[in-house]
């Protein structure tokens, strides 16, 4: 233990977020997290930053678990609840900005500008999501014309219990970035982090917990991405896949494994995180209820 003006340096000890709680893996492993590319504002590529729990099949069966427990009560909340509660997210992130500009800087090989805008960008991203809480079921839903004394009326369901493979190359805003259009339409979600740059996702885990948002909503696991997915993807209790940080070749194998139960699911593609989202994440893992209902006389 290295020693920083006269004192032992207390380091970090980054846990997984199942639940609500942070347990270490069941497995009892850890990995190595080492800087990103040599930037300035960073210990330089290779340099040790902490140790990352690698989280186990059973780390992953058991944070399906905590997200199906979460789900009834998540997508039975109101759509404004739910947006005060990314709302909050954004407000806890804004005041432990620098903390999370630090990570990003080292995660990725940033210089402090460019990291400070990824997480300003972060931030951003959920207050934009959480104003789109309740006005997604006007985009999504609506009266249908029919033929007949009938109401027909199309409404935005959540899908269910979703896994994120999250993007390799965009620790934060790309966690962000998948992470808040899953739920803010009340999925649950369990997230394999960027595996060679676990440490923002698994503080972001902190913000979550102490910023109202029910424990088993958002499951974050660090850890080898195959070794993850293929669990998820086989598993009967998710409803839906996201494959933003898997490579070609992983996301056939994971596709093909999600078709046992006809899982959804969203392949991989190239996108621009620091571009305007859009709405197309946001409507990827809904399911759309039609109910007829006679007019009376």
């Amino acid at each position: 233990m290295s020693e920083q003006n006269g004192r032992l340096a207390v380091f970090k000890t980054y846990k997984l977020y199942v639940g609500g709680k942070f347990p270490r893996s069941e497995s009892g492993r850890v990995y190595e997290v080492t800087a990103g590319t040599s930037a300035a504002g960073t210990a330089g590529k290779g340099a040790w930053l902490a140790n990352a729990p690698l989280a186990s099949r059973k780390d992953a069966r058991d944070a399906v678990v905590a997200a199906r427990k979460a789900f009834a009560g998540w997508s039975g909340a109101t759509a404004y609840n739910r947006g005060q509660i990314l709302y909050r997210i954004a407000e806890m992130l804004e005041g432990r900005r620098d903390q999370f500009t630090a990570e990003v800087a080292a995660a990725e090989g940033l210089s402090k500008a460019k990291a400070a805008a990824q997480v300003d960008a972060a931030i951003d991203r959920w207050v934009w999501y959480a104003g789109w809480s309740d006005k997604v079921a006007q985009i999504a839903g609506g009266a249908n014309p029919v033929a007949g004394p009938y109401f027909n009326l199309s409404a935005p369901e959540p899908t269910g219990v979703v896994a994120v493979l999250a993007p390799q190359d965009s620790a934060f805003l790309g966690l962000v970035s998948v992470i808040a259009p899953a739920i803010v339409t009340g999925n649950t979600v369990v997230v394999a982090a960027a595996e060679d740059a676990p440490l923002p996702a698994l503080s972001l885990a902190e913000v979550l917990a102490t910023s109202d948002l029910p424990g088993g909503v958002v499951n974050i696991l660090s850890g080898r991405t195959a070794e993850l997915g293929a669990p998820l993807a086989a598993h009967q209790d998710v409803n839906a896949l996201d494959l933003a940080g898997a490579d070609e070749e992983l996301a056939k194998e994971l596709e093909t494994a999600a078709a046992d139960n006809l899982k959804r699911v969203l392949r991989p593609a190239p996108p621009n995180w620091t571009a305007d989202p859009g709405t197309d994440r946001l409507l990827a893992f809904l399911e759309t209820k039609t109910v007829w209902h006679p007019m009376g006389v």
